[in-house]
């Protein structure tokens, strides 16, 4: 079966140095660290570049060259040990960057800066290098909870599968903000529609698209919620078709979502609770998008953030921040249910899993 190599993202306020590389076996989901680690301050997701040839990192902080900025990074991959060299960074143009992507084109990355509530688009050199900026957008407005969404908080940022229309879930002011992708200038240009909205106090975090392309699920942080959406690729319109609890009935305690990943085949929804500490999931209507409630997994730790699935579709991989703990689980391909693979990897405050090619 092999083994397939995997980054992970930390905060490094602690004792984690940056950005660690390990690898699960592909028939047990044996887990370990290769002792491979590339030094950054605060790497909390990462974005592989399509070639595998580069790895992209936020750097999840609040000043940045003597500005109310944070940074990504940008490192080169070794292609036969997956070790990581760092390149270059670059402001992020706005605070506490916490979620990035790259375009399909390899091009340009996007990212997305919670305290700044702004996007950016940096483009990308043919040596893989990080160029300054070529656009940034600033979201307006604030939303219900006055704790959390006094302005615009963008939590994620990505592309539909086209490379035509830039998503992006911002909590401050529970909205979808959709873009229409200039690949030419590196610009994010106003959509009609300009959003998607959802229900007051939700809270969007993260958002992944169906395989068919006709469906989006995004999950609600603050509301414990999933939505699904119909997806007009055509327009880049988001519709709302449902919105389903990710908690289960009755359960009552202090919740923050966090992930959320479709299974490769289609058929199954996974999306993570932190404080409930479970991976929710369910079963896809492949005709209508649909959901419909399999079950609850415990993540064996606290605060799971992100996810990840293996590209085959037979392990899930959870990243228990609190706990320092990186957790193997089996995918049932029947019914999409986990269990615990027996499995389990220390590594400090993991945030986010990226599969290497």
């Amino acid at each position: 079966m092999g083994t397939l190599l995997f980054y992970v993202g930390t905060y490094t306020d602690g004792q984690s140095q940056g950005i660690y590389l390990c690898r699960m076996d592909l028939g047990t989901g044996a887990l370990e660290c290769t002792g491979h680690v590339a030094e950054a301050k605060n790497p909390s997701f990462l974005a592989l570049h399509p070639n595998g040839g580069y790895l992209y990192a936020v750097n999840e902080i609040d000043r940045f060259e003597g500005t109310s900025s944070g940074a990504v990074s940008a490192f080169a991959v070794h292609r036969e040990t997956g070790a990581l060299v760092f390149l270059n960074q670059r402001s992020s143009h706005g605070a506490h960057p916490c979620h990035l992507s790259v375009d399909a084109t390899g091009r340009y990355v996007l990212v997305a800066n919670y305290s700044g509530g702004s996007l950016a688009v940096l483009p990308i050199e043919k040596d893989g290098r990080l160029a300054e900026a070529s656009h940034v957008v600033r979201h307006t407005g604030s939303s219900v909870n006055p704790a959390r969404q006094e302005a615009p908080h963008a939590h994620a940022i990505r592309l539909d599968a086209a490379n035509r229309y830039a998503l992006a879930a911002d909590l401050g002011i529970d909205k979808v903000m959709i873009y229409r992708f200039d690949g030419d200038r590196g610009k994010l240009l106003p959509n009609d529609p300009p959003a998607a909205g959802v229900t007051p106090g939700s809270g969007p975090r993260h958002i992944d698209l169906h395989p068919n392309r006709k469906f989006a699920y995004l999950i609600n942080e603050l509301g414990s919620t999933m939505t699904v959406f119909a997806y007009d690729a055509s327009k880049g319109a988001l519709t709302e078709l449902q919105t389903v609890p990710t908690l289960p009935e009755g359960w009552q305690g202090t919740n923050h979502c966090a992930d959320v990943h479709v299974h490769p085949s289609g058929r199954f929804l996974y999306g993570s609770n932190r404080g409930h500490d479970s991976i929710v999931v369910y079963a896809i209507d492949p005709a209508t998008g649909g959901l419909s409630l399999r079950g609850h997994a415990s993540t064996r730790g606290k605060n799971p953030r992100n996810f990840a699935i293996d590209p085959g579709g037979s392990f899930l991989l959870a990243a228990n921040q609190d706990s320092d703990r990186i957790v193997a689980f089996r995918i049932d391909r029947q019914t999409g249910l986990l269990s615990p693979a027996g499995h389990e990897l220390n590594v400090p405050k993991p945030v986010c899993i990226v599969w290497a090619h």
